[in-house]
Formats: C-alpha cells, structure tokens, sequence
C-alpha cells in the first residue's frame, strides 16, 4: 500500500546535495515499429508468432492479426478454440475468460451450449454478486455483527532487548455466507510477501467472543487497490450487502465500522468530503471526515441503507480528518478474479504502455488522450499513436480515464479487445489491441525501452526536442502537459532544458532528474535545479 502513494510524495522538488547521480544512458536497443512491407521482417515476424503459440497464444493470435495473413491467424484461431475447450473441462477460469473474449473480439461465433457453459463457469457463484442476500441486516447492531477484526499474528519481535508481540491488527466485514470476507491488502500482506521470511498467521474475531480465533484464508489480493479476499470456515450470522458508490455524493452521510486500536465493533460517522481524489495509482478514492484510526482498515464503508459503499483503508493518520475509502464498485469489478485466484494469488492488473488524460472539449468529457506511447509496447504495435484520442474498448465508452482504469480492473493480461478511436485528423478508426502485464513500476519499463529524453514526458509532463549539435543533451520544450508537474512548477513552452543527470532510486520507486533550464516565466535565468517522479502515476495505462 505504501507504494500506491509514492507518486504524490516525488511530485516536490527535492535537494540537489541528497541526490547521487548516474551517467545519462539511452537504452542499448530500442524498439521499432513493424515494417509489413520488408519481407525478411515478415518472416521473422512469422517465426516470432510461431513461438508465442505455445506459450503466449492470445498474443500469437493478435500479432497475425497485425500481420494480416489469413492462413496464420485462422491457424491461431482454431489452436485458441482447442485450448479453450480444454480449459472449459479444467474448470480453469483463467484461461477460459481470455481465450472466450478474444476469439469473441475477432468475431468467432459460439453456440449457445457452449455459452451457457462459459457463462456458468465465469460468472457463477461468486461472493457478493450471485446470489439473494438472506442474511442482510436490518440495524445498525446487526451490521456490527457482519463484521469481524483481523489479526495477522507475526511471532515476537524485539526492541531494546525485550520481546513483544507482533500482531497486525484490522477489520473486514462478509460478504457471503460461505465465509467469504474482504479487508485490505496492506493488513494481510506478510501472508502473501514473498519478500517476507518471519512467522505469520492469520485470524479473525467475531465482534462479542474475545477468547475465539478463527483461522482465515488469503483467497486473492490485489495490491495495488488494496483490496483482499479471504475465507473462513464458519457461517457467518449477518452478511453485508454491496452497494453501488455512483449513489454517493458530496456531502452524503456515510459510517464506518471497524477495530481501531483493536477496540473492535467501533462506530463513526461522518460525510463524503469529495468523491474524486487521487491517492492511488488506479482509479479514485473517497476522502471521509468519519474518524479513523489504525485498525479500521478493511472495515466497512456503509450507507444509510444500510449497504456497503467503500472499503476503509487508513489515510495520512498524522493529520486529524483526512481518512480515505475504497469504492465498492472498483472491489465488485475485481470480485470474479479475486474469486477464481483460489490460491491466495495475486491480481495482476493490464496495461498498454500508454500516458495520458482525459480529453475536454469545454466542460465535456470526450475521451482518453494518449500523450505518450512506450516503444515496442502493445499500443505502439496496435498502431496507436500520441495526440490519439480512445473513445471506447471491447464496446465500452471511455470518455476518461478513469474510464479506461475501471475498464481493466475486470479484464485480465493476455487477453485481446477491440479498440476504437480518434486520430489526429479526427478520424474515427479502430484496433485490436492486446492487454500487457502491467509492470509493478511502469516507469522502470519505460526508461528501459526509449530515449531519456522521451521519458521526461510520461515522467514530468514535458516534452523535449533537441535543439544541439555539440550537446546532445541539451533540448527545448516542446508541449508541456497541463496539471503536470512541470506544469505546476511554471515550466512553458520553449523554454530551454539541459540534462546534467539523472538517477533512478528502485528501493524507493523514485527517478530524479538534475537539469539546467532557462525559463521565460523566470527571466531566463540560469537555474540548477532536481525534478523528481515516481515510477508509477494514475496515468499511465
């Protein structure tokens, strides 16, 4: 969770002396575009397709597609069906879902026996969405009672010579009556840290039966929403319905149920404070004036209907009022997956290797503008280009996004969908493109793949264009992203930029710039001056 919010803290400058730098380094081999018309690059192009058959089909499938020849991608076609007909029998929800709705992109016609066994294997029996709520609760006293604490139990630790007790302490509330429950990620997290090597095991307690621990189950998580899934084997008394967030608005009164301090069964209430703010790297967050403290993280977000709106998960605590919460329906895009990890794995999110924001004719909201393409990513391939505007994906209207952010909570990597857009010429054309595995740090990938240069703008919000012969590092702005960082800080349109050094900080997800710059807004004095970014922003997609 610590990580989601790294992007805000480097959004300031920091000190020029507390920097260690590196030499300025391009990436050795950079990725071009496919040249259809060379037929030595075809050949190698069918030769590089043949390979992914077996261990990446969609992603075969989608580059013949690229190709263009019908006699490869009806031989992908018809190698994806087999193995969809093999996963069906495996029960395997994975590979069922990513090869059903790529070959339903491409046109591919089922029968409707073979739908109803897809559908009843996809969509069936899931927590919180199937079924009738029967055990709902009709008052707030009852609503306690569907929730519970959580306790991660982490052995012993010593401080100062002395042992102490190392217990993680939150709240979850179920949301089905097989024991199904959901808290946040950052609370069960040393379940699931490969990077962690002590003692760990997990427990609930029912509010009013102190003594009792019941061992809980990691089902899938999602670290990056902060979300988790985990499963107990009692039937729980009272089981709490999911709302719907689009119903809240400003100022709506909302409580929070949950365990701060261990205090379990703990009530607050309070009001929406706004709806859109921008804490973690996917999509929005509430802000919430309920008080909330440490241990209230995975509790309930309830309305006066008595449904779940958000998901609680513990804010800046140093400052009094400023508490957040998850909404309901990024945890109800999320739940089949969540689901189907069955393992306790991890919900790896997609991505296209984009930047980019919401395109605004006025006031009106009409699209997603790509302002930065990662070479050799899905969207270069695709054929999607900066200052293109996506305006809908596998039939879904994107005009933001945190459109297209919603959109991929529910889809999964490998998996292809048809795209539709608007080019520079206000065209309207579409893609079919193919959904990556989003990178933990997608900066890390960016700057591994272009010129440093180009990376100042999915970084800053700059755009460079070199303006030397003898320097090469020496460049001009050329476009600078409006409420950006280099935006923020005064930065325009030709004003001079000259790249001293640069340092990438993996430990801490951070990439530093040290720069001179020459700025009209400033006189064009000469300045020294540190930019700082995080490897990941809410608008990389």
């Amino acid at each position: 969770m610590k990580n989601n919010k790294i992007f805000a803290l480097f959004s300031l400058f920091l000190p020029l002396l507390l920097i260690s730098c590196t030499s300025i380094k391009d990436p050795k081999d950079i990725p071009q575009s496919i040249d259809y018309t060379d037929e030595d690059i075809v050949a190698t192009e069918i030769e590089r397709i043949n390979k992914f058959k077996e261990i990446e089909p969609v992603k075969a499938f989608w580059r013949a597609i690229l190709l263009g020849r019908q006699d490869i991608i009806s031989d992908c076609q018809e190698l994806i069906y087999g193995k969809l007909q093999e996963a069906l029998e495996e029960n395997d929800f994975f590979l069922v879902n990513k090869y059903y709705l790529s070959l339903k992109t491409y046109g591919f016609e089922f029968d409707q026996e073979f739908l109803d066994k897809i559908n009843s294997l996809v969509y069936s029996n899931i927590p919180g969405l199937t079924s009738e709520n029967s055990k709902a609760p009709d008052s707030i006293e009852e609503c306690l009672k569907a929730t519970v604490t959580i306790w991660l139990d982490r052995g012993l630790k010593v401080e100062n010579g002395a042992g102490f007790a190392d217990i993680v302490i939150g709240s979850g509330f179920f949301i089905d009556p097989r024991g199904y429950l959901i808290t946040n990620y950052h609370v069960i997290e040393s379940m699931v840290d490969s990077s962690y090597e002590g003692f760990a095991r997990l427990f609930i307690k029912l509010i009013g039966d102190d003594d009792l621990k019941i061992p809980a189950k990691v089902i899938g998580y999602d670290s990056v929403l902060d979300l988790a899934l985990l499963k107990v084997e009692i039937i729980p008394d009272y089981v709490l319905s999911l709302g719907s967030s689009s119903d809240l608005k400003l100022g709506d009164k909302i409580s929070a149920i949950g365990a701060p301090l261990g205090l379990e069964g703990t009530l607050t209430s309070g009001v929406i404070s706004t709806v859109d703010r921008k804490l973690l790297t996917f999509g929005n967050v509430f802000q919430i004036d309920a008080a909330i403290n440490s241990g209230n993280s995975g509790g309930p977000l309830i309305d006066k209907d008595m449904k779940v709106q958000a998901i609680v998960f513990a804010g800046m605590l140093q400052y009094q009022g400023l508490n957040f919460a998850i909404p309901v329906e990024y945890l109800k895009q999320e739940l089949p997956i969540l689901y189907n990890n069955g393992q306790g794995g991890e919900l790896i999110h997609p991505w296209l290797g984009c930047y980019g924001h919401t395109k605004r004719n006025g006031n009106e909201r009409v699209g997603l503008e790509i302002q930065y393409v990662m070479p050799g990513s899905s969207a270069s391939l695709s054929g999607l280009k900066v200052n293109d505007v996506i305006t809908e994906i596998d039939g879904k209207c994107i005009s933001t996004i945190e459109d297209i952010q919603f959109l991929f909570m529910a889809y999964q990597y490998e998996t292809m969908l048809k795209c539709k857009y608007i080019d520079e010429n206000s065209q309207e054309k579409e893609c079919f493109i193919y959904l990556e595995k989003r990178p933990k740090y997608p900066f890390q990938k960016i700057y591994q793949s272009d010129f440093v240069y180009n990376t100042f703008l999915p970084a800053f919000g700059m755009k460079l264009f070199p303006v030397s012969t003898t320097n090469k590092n020496t460049y001009k702005i050329e476009r600078v992203i409006r409420g950006s960082l280099a935006d923020q800080t005064t930065f325009s349109e030709n004003d001079l930029v000259q790249i001293k050094d640069i340092h990438y900080d993996d430990e801490n997800g951070g990439f530093y710039a040290i720069i001179n710059t020459q700025r009209q807004k400033k006189g064009n004095l000469d300045l020294m001056m540190t930019l700082s970014s995080s490897y990941d922003s809410p608008y990389y997609f």
